[in-house]
């Protein structure tokens, strides 16, 4: 009898006991749950354009999943594509995203109109981010377009371009006496006399004109518009602007037959293969001559700075960024994702592992690691990388043309007016003086106030 009735006490006690940490665990969920997995059953829904960036981080996107406890739903398309549904999804007050690609031309339109959430608000909390994770860590050039007029952040560059000129036949050069050109003036004559040497064109580019073009109508001390982002007033038919617009369309003259209409692709592989000698574009398609397997003109390559103009120094960059819709379902896991995914291990892992080297974080780009990777023949291709990536946020912010919301329309006046002129349609003069026309009407259709 005793013997059952210490049994049945001990059998109380445990029960006691158990009831009482249940009641505990009750009362105190959630630091218990954070200890685990904080986000479980979340599932995140995300979208960009289809990149490597993005291609890389699928790979690792599993180790996110199994730390947090979320489901990662990342929705890739072409770039056309989604800027449409991405530019729909948030104008109309939609959340079916909870993180999206904050896109470089869009991303002043869609700070303006509020559509993206102030990450200052999660950066600011020591208990959503911690202090090592150093937001000023992140170029500032590259964060320029993410700011608002008061300097609030919208979006986290993990795509810097920065404009770079790589040569690939310095022999040809050596032979002609040809030194590296620095100037305006200067590059005109190397792609010249280079041209029809071995069947080696003097210059390459590629098809999208309104981003090639810019530098060198601001190099003539021109501007897309009079005065980016205050004054939208395209400014298109100025005599800088024209002057601009005959330089780049001489140029031309040296490029490959057909080269008007050459997609990066085909541009990078007339580099790689020692066809064309200039190719001036974001360091990710021009490095590649020094550091692709399928380079057949690395010890040949130079990669420098691209040359200044007669007024201006303003090599195009740009960057882009992962934001929050205002209207996301799961901000805190959206944050925790884009924390993660722009974390200084990950930005070092895909460095390391994959020869990723356009991050925006300046610890990387000037770690001892990043450098190594990124010499080649004494070329320090990330200093070159940095130096352009940070000019726009060193005194005037010359891209603003570019991130303002008319660029669009503009944009593509632009393109269609330079063809005129490329190929032989128009002069110079005539074609931009229409090309003002009709993106002001283009403008006043759209509803902005000139």
């Amino acid at each position: 009898m005793k013997t059952a009735s210490r049994a049945s006490s001990l059998t109380r006690r445990k029960l006691l006991k158990a009831s009482a940490a249940t009641a505990a665990l009750a009362a105190f969920p959630a630091p218990l749950i954070a200890q685990t997995k904080p986000f479980a059953g979340v599932t995140l829904h995300g979208a960009s354009f289809q990149h490597r960036f993005f291609t890389l981080l699928q790979k690792y996107i599993p180790e996110f999943e199994e730390k947090t406890g979320m489901k990662v739903d990342l929705q890739l398309s072409a770039l056309p594509v989604y800027n449409q549904q991405a530019n729909l999804e948030l104008s109309s007050g939609g959340s079916a995203y909870d993180f999206v690609n904050v896109t470089f031309t869009l991303a002043t339109r869609w700070i303006a109109a509020g559509l993206l959430a102030n990450l200052d608000e999660f950066t600011g909390d020591a208990n959503l981010t911690p202090a090592d994770w150093n937001p000023k860590d992140f170029v500032d050039g590259a964060q320029v377009p993410y700011r608002d007029a008061k300097g609030a952040t919208y979006g986290y560059s993990w795509e810097g371009g920065a404009m770079l000129m790589g040569l690939s036949r310095m022999d040809l050069m050596e032979k002609k006496g040809l030194k590296i050109p620095k100037t305006f003036a200067e590059l005109q004559q190397v792609c010249a006399e280079i041209n029809g040497t071995d069947g080696v064109s003097g210059l390459v580019s590629w098809f999208l004109h309104n981003w090639n073009l810019p530098p060198y109508i601001q190099g003539f001390g021109g501007n897309i518009f009079r005065n980016p982002p205050g004054d939208p007033m395209p400014a298109l038919n100025t005599p800088e602007a024209i002057q601009g617009v005959e330089f780049y369309a001489n140029l031309l003259k040296s490029a490959p037959k057909g080269g008007l209409t050459y997609t990066e692709d085909q541009a990078r592989q007339a580099m790689l293969t020692g066809r064309a000698n200039i190719f001036i574009h974001s360091s990710a398609w021009v490095t590649p001559i020094l550091l692709s397997d399928e380079s057949k003109v690395k010890e040949t390559s130079r990669v420098v700075r691209s040359p200044a103009g007669p007024v201006h120094d303003y090599p195009a960059s740009n960057s882009q960024g992962l934001g929050i819709p205002k209207n996301a379902k799961n901000q805190k896991a959206a944050w925790e994702f884009i924390k993660w995914a722009l974390s200084p291990e990950i930005s070092m892992k895909l460095v390391k592992e994959h020869g990723h080297s356009s991050v925006c974080r300046r610890s990387i780009i000037t770690s001892d690691d990043y450098r190594k990777l990124n010499t080649v023949n004494g070329q320090d291709l990330g200093a070159l990388y940095l130096e352009v990536l940070e000019l726009p946020g060193k005194g005037e912010n010359y891209m603003a043309y570019r991130t303002s919301k008319e660029f669009p329309i503009v944009g593509d006046v632009l393109n269609k007016a330079f063809e005129q002129v490329a190929t032989g349609q128009l002069p110079a003069k005539d074609a931009m003086n229409a090309a003002q026309d009709q993106a002001i009407a283009a403008l006043r259709r759209a509803g902005t106030k000139l």
